[in-house]
Protein backbone atom coordinates (compact mmCIF):
# COMPACT_ATOMS: atom_id res chain seq x y z
CA UNK A 1 0.00 0.00 0.00
CA UNK A 2 2.54 2.25 0.87
CA UNK A 3 4.29 1.19 -3.10
CA UNK A 4 0.97 2.58 -4.24
CA UNK A 5 0.73 5.52 -2.40
CA UNK A 6 4.41 6.97 -2.71
CA UNK A 7 3.88 6.32 -7.09
CA UNK A 8 0.33 7.96 -6.74
CA UNK A 9 2.07 11.35 -4.51
CA UNK A 10 5.15 11.36 -7.27
CA UNK A 11 3.25 11.27 -10.43
CA UNK A 12 1.04 13.79 -9.00
CA UNK A 13 4.35 16.12 -7.77
CA UNK A 14 5.64 15.32 -11.34
CA UNK A 15 2.69 16.89 -13.34
CA UNK A 16 2.19 19.81 -10.82
CA UNK A 17 5.73 20.60 -11.94
CA UNK A 18 5.13 19.74 -15.10
CA UNK A 19 2.20 22.55 -15.33
CA UNK A 20 4.31 24.77 -13.56
CA UNK A 21 7.10 24.05 -15.86
CA UNK A 22 4.91 25.07 -18.75
CA UNK A 23 4.25 27.99 -17.48
CA UNK A 24 7.42 29.38 -16.88
CA UNK A 25 8.37 28.52 -20.21
CA UNK A 26 5.58 30.58 -21.45
CA UNK A 27 6.26 33.89 -19.35
CA UNK A 28 10.15 33.06 -19.93
CA UNK A 29 8.95 33.18 -24.30
CA UNK A 30 6.83 36.11 -23.25
CA UNK A 31 8.94 38.30 -21.07
CA UNK A 32 12.24 37.83 -24.10
CA UNK A 33 9.45 39.16 -26.83
CA UNK A 34 9.55 42.70 -27.70
CA UNK A 35 7.55 42.66 -31.00
CA UNK A 36 6.18 39.77 -33.05
CA UNK A 37 5.45 39.15 -36.59
CA UNK A 38 3.12 36.70 -37.93
CA UNK A 39 1.01 36.08 -40.80
CA UNK A 40 -3.25 35.46 -39.27
CA UNK A 41 -6.37 33.75 -40.28
CA UNK A 42 -9.14 35.63 -38.06
CA UNK A 43 -12.26 33.66 -37.87
CA UNK A 44 -15.85 36.12 -37.63
CA UNK A 45 -18.83 34.64 -38.14
CA UNK A 46 -17.93 32.27 -40.05
CA UNK A 47 -15.75 34.42 -42.41
CA UNK A 48 -12.27 34.00 -42.82
CA UNK A 49 -10.42 36.83 -43.43
CA UNK A 50 -6.05 36.41 -43.84
CA UNK A 51 -3.12 39.14 -43.41
CA UNK A 52 -0.14 40.34 -41.67
CA UNK A 53 0.31 41.84 -38.34
CA UNK A 54 3.24 43.29 -36.29
CA UNK A 55 2.71 43.57 -32.49
CA UNK A 56 5.01 45.69 -30.44
CA UNK A 57 4.87 45.48 -26.70
CA UNK A 58 3.32 47.45 -25.14
CA UNK A 59 -0.34 48.09 -27.03
CA UNK A 60 0.76 48.94 -30.21
CA UNK A 61 -0.09 46.79 -33.74
CA UNK A 62 -0.14 46.96 -37.30
CA UNK A 63 -2.25 44.05 -39.52
CA UNK A 64 -2.89 44.72 -43.04
CA UNK A 65 -5.46 42.03 -44.39
CA UNK A 66 -5.45 40.51 -47.79
CA UNK A 67 -8.83 41.90 -49.12
CA UNK A 68 -9.35 43.65 -52.30
CA UNK A 69 -10.59 47.32 -50.21
CA UNK A 70 -6.76 47.60 -48.31
CA UNK A 71 -7.86 46.66 -44.83
CA UNK A 72 -6.02 47.86 -42.31
CA UNK A 73 -5.87 47.59 -38.16
CA UNK A 74 -3.17 50.24 -36.37
CA UNK A 75 -3.27 50.79 -33.01
CA UNK A 76 -0.27 53.27 -31.38
CA UNK A 77 -1.01 52.22 -27.90
CA UNK A 78 -4.10 54.55 -26.79
CA UNK A 79 -6.21 53.95 -30.14
CA UNK A 80 -7.29 51.68 -32.87
CA UNK A 81 -8.14 52.63 -36.15
CA UNK A 82 -10.16 49.94 -38.64
CA UNK A 83 -9.63 51.61 -41.58
CA UNK A 84 -10.50 50.47 -45.59
CA UNK A 85 -11.01 52.41 -48.89
CA UNK A 86 -14.86 53.20 -47.99
CA UNK A 87 -14.82 53.28 -43.93
CA UNK A 88 -13.11 54.25 -41.27
CA UNK A 89 -13.67 53.66 -37.72
CA UNK A 90 -11.46 54.63 -34.56
CA UNK A 91 -11.82 53.10 -31.09
CA UNK A 92 -10.13 53.64 -27.38
CA UNK A 93 -8.10 50.72 -27.00
CA UNK A 94 -9.56 50.33 -23.23
CA UNK A 95 -12.49 49.92 -24.95
CA UNK A 96 -11.48 46.54 -26.86
CA UNK A 97 -9.99 43.54 -25.88
CA UNK A 98 -6.54 44.57 -27.32
CA UNK A 99 -6.42 46.53 -24.18
CA UNK A 100 -5.44 43.35 -22.61
CA UNK A 101 -4.17 41.15 -26.12
CA UNK A 102 -1.22 43.32 -26.42
CA UNK A 103 -0.42 44.25 -22.71
CA UNK A 104 2.60 41.85 -22.35
CA UNK A 105 3.15 42.40 -18.61
CA UNK A 106 -0.82 42.34 -18.14
CA UNK A 107 -0.46 38.82 -19.80
CA UNK A 108 2.33 37.22 -17.57
CA UNK A 109 0.23 38.87 -14.26
CA UNK A 110 -2.71 36.80 -16.03
CA UNK A 111 -1.09 33.56 -16.82
CA UNK A 112 0.94 33.27 -13.81
CA UNK A 113 -2.43 33.64 -12.01
CA UNK A 114 -4.83 31.58 -14.11
CA UNK A 115 -5.19 27.74 -14.55
CA UNK A 116 -3.13 26.74 -17.62
CA UNK A 117 -5.47 24.31 -20.20
CA UNK A 118 -4.48 21.63 -22.90
CA UNK A 119 -6.50 21.73 -26.19
CA UNK A 120 -5.75 18.90 -29.03
CA UNK A 121 -2.55 18.25 -27.49
CA UNK A 122 -0.76 20.71 -29.22
CA UNK A 123 -1.89 23.89 -27.72
CA UNK A 124 -1.95 25.56 -23.85
CA UNK A 125 -4.18 27.98 -23.23
CA UNK A 126 -5.00 30.50 -20.79
CA UNK A 127 -9.24 31.71 -20.22
CA UNK A 128 -8.79 35.54 -18.87
CA UNK A 129 -11.88 37.15 -17.91
CA UNK A 130 -11.20 41.35 -17.50
CA UNK A 131 -13.64 44.22 -17.59
CA UNK A 132 -16.11 41.85 -19.53
CA UNK A 133 -13.73 40.97 -22.16
CA UNK A 134 -13.80 36.98 -22.24
CA UNK A 135 -10.08 35.81 -23.96
CA UNK A 136 -8.47 32.96 -24.40
CA UNK A 137 -5.31 33.04 -25.67
CA UNK A 138 -3.54 29.90 -27.10
CA UNK A 139 0.76 28.94 -27.33
CA UNK A 140 2.26 26.29 -28.63
CA UNK A 141 2.98 22.86 -26.87
CA UNK A 142 6.33 22.75 -29.11
CA UNK A 143 8.31 25.90 -28.34
CA UNK A 144 5.51 27.89 -26.18
CA UNK A 145 5.21 30.96 -28.83
CA UNK A 146 1.93 32.42 -29.17
CA UNK A 147 -0.16 30.87 -31.45
CA UNK A 148 -3.45 32.79 -31.19
CA UNK A 149 -6.48 34.46 -29.39
CA UNK A 150 -10.49 33.85 -29.15
CA UNK A 151 -12.38 37.50 -28.40
CA UNK A 152 -15.87 38.98 -28.37
CA UNK A 153 -14.96 41.99 -30.84
CA UNK A 154 -16.87 45.28 -30.40
CA UNK A 155 -19.99 43.73 -31.53
CA UNK A 156 -20.17 41.22 -29.68
CA UNK A 157 -19.02 38.45 -32.18
CA UNK A 158 -17.16 35.57 -31.82
CA UNK A 159 -13.36 36.52 -33.54
CA UNK A 160 -10.93 33.69 -33.75
CA UNK A 161 -7.00 34.47 -34.67
CA UNK A 162 -5.03 31.64 -35.32
CA UNK A 163 -1.22 32.74 -35.95
CA UNK A 164 1.50 31.52 -37.80
CA UNK A 165 5.00 32.02 -39.57
CA UNK A 166 6.01 34.06 -36.36
CA UNK A 167 9.03 35.96 -35.92
CA UNK A 168 10.36 37.50 -33.13
CA UNK A 169 12.05 40.65 -32.17
CA UNK A 170 12.96 41.77 -35.46
CA UNK A 171 13.90 45.41 -36.40
CA UNK A 172 10.59 47.12 -37.10
CA UNK A 173 9.55 50.61 -38.52
CA UNK A 174 7.83 53.05 -35.71
CA UNK A 175 6.12 54.83 -38.88
CA UNK A 176 3.83 51.21 -39.07
CA UNK A 177 2.00 52.72 -35.53
CA UNK A 178 1.28 55.74 -36.34
CA UNK A 179 -3.06 56.22 -37.12
CA UNK A 180 -3.97 56.63 -40.74
CA UNK A 181 -6.13 59.48 -40.94
CA UNK A 182 -9.57 60.37 -42.77
CA UNK A 183 -9.26 60.42 -46.53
Amino acid sequence: MKKISFIFIFFFFLQNNLIASNKVNIINKLNKTENISFNFIQTINGKDEKGECIIKYPKKIFCNYDTRNNKILVSNGSSLVIKNDSQYYRYSIKKTPFEFLLDKNFLIDKINSSKINEMKGEYFFFQINENNNNINIFFSKKNYNLVGWQVEDIYQNLAVTFIFNTSINRKIDEKLFKLPKID
